[in-house]
């Protein structure tokens, strides 16, 4: 099961540290021949997580086992207090180390990411700095045309669409594809929106 999710969890930012609870000696399941891994739907490797085992042979059966998914590296945090409108530089903004999956979505990681952009509201000294709390510049716009594109256990799709709403780097958009179905995803550079299965 570490090497399943190993695989789920390659690319993503700094050191990756897994562990995955025993599988409880005390069950009654029948042994198998094949035991397939996989995370239920709309889950990601992150964070505190149960990953799926399945098995078909001889006997069908699924069962849950608890893991926790770390992804330790560097973000970013407030140096000082921010006011309202106040548009953060270099001084205002400090690196820290810990556990991503922790942290809330959105965190940034990259001074670039920051630097230059003024505050939606007061920030707190020591606040973990994330894309909400800033006004930064949309990646998509109301009513542009985006690339929907999503990635599930084994499988990838992608879409045309147009957006529903603005949306900044990393922000929840929602868009209409061609059947009137509107789905919501995170909005990335260069018009693509990114759906999470």
């Amino acid at each position: 099961m570490t090497a399943f999710l190993e695989q789920q969890t390659a690319g993503l930012p700094g050191k990756v540290e897994i562990s995955v609870s025993a599988f409880d000696a005390r069950n009654s399941l029948p042994a198998c021949a094949a035991l397939e891994a996989f995370l239920p739907a709309g889950i990601r490797a992150w964070g505190q997580i149960n990953v799926g085992v399945r098995c078909d042979s001889p006997a069908p059966w699924t069962a849950y086992v608890p893991a926790r998914v770390a992804v330790m590296a560097e973000y970013l945090a407030t140096a000082r207090a921010l006011r309202a409108g106040q548009t953060l530089g270099p001084a205002d903004i400090e690196r820290r180390h810990g556990d991503l999956a922790a942290e809330p979505p959105g965190t940034l990681t990259d001074p670039t990411q920051a630097v230059g952009h003024p505050a939606r509201y007061a920030v707190a000294a020591g606040s973990t700095l994330r894309a909400g709390m800033l006004r930064l510049p949309p990646a998509v716009r109301q009513g542009q045309a985006v690339k929907v594109v999503g990635s599930g256990n084994g499988f990838s799709v992608s879409n045309e669409g147009r957006a529903l709403n603005a949306a900044a780097e990393g922000e929840p958009v929602r868009v209409r594809i061609g059947n009137d179905q509107v789905v919501s995803g995170l909005a990335r550079a260069g018009g693509v929106v990114e759906v999470q299965f």
